[in-house]
């Protein structure tokens, strides 16, 4: 790998960190600075596969590393965020909506990592649905509408939607 080729694996290693460092926000209930690191996350996500593109260098190797970045990322740390706020009160019921927003979204990634479409992706992107999840459970209060939103969103994910890509 020449150093070029390192930079956007560079960009899926922050995200990956970013990642893990929110669900240890999460753990230490630092809620809203979790939310930061999953959208600074998102924008490091929005740069790996952009500078893969441009500079010529995409690889299987990149796009299995960004999808289990991506995971823990938009995945794993808005679902534990969500849990740990307010589901895990509800009790089974938060547990399995902590668990579908996690299997949605991998089967979300393993979808779109043997996918060939380049005009679209099918689904909407788990990062775009980790996002929207993380900011708006410290926006809205209701853990209701919380629970609601990411059941909406993980059945989003494994849609046949299709979202242009941009």
């Amino acid at each position: 790998m020449n150093r070029i080729e390192i930079l956007p694996n560079l960009c899926t290693a922050a995200n990956l960190l970013l990642g893990v460092s929110a669900i240890a926000a999460i753990i230490n209930n630092h809620y809203q600075l979790s939310v930061g690191l999953i959208v600074l996350a998102a924008i490091f996500d929005r740069f790996d596969g952009t500078l893969a593109r441009r500079l010529n260098v995409d690889s299987v190797f990149g796009k299995e590393f960004d999808s289990l970045a991506d995971l823990v990322s938009f995945g794993v740390a808005p679902a534990a965020l969500l849990y740990t706020m307010v589901l895990g009160q509800w009790g089974p019921a938060g547990l399995a909506c902590f668990i579908l927003f996690t299997l949605c979204g991998a089967f979300r990634l393993a979808r779109f990592n043997v996918s060939n479409s380049k005009a679209f992706f099918q689904g909407l992107p788990i990062t775009a649905a980790g996002t929207i999840l993380a900011i708006l459970i410290i926006i809205i209060s209701s853990p209701a509408v919380k629970m609601g939103l990411c059941i909406i969103l993980a059945l989003a994910m494994i849609s046949s939607i299709r979202v242009p890509k941009i």
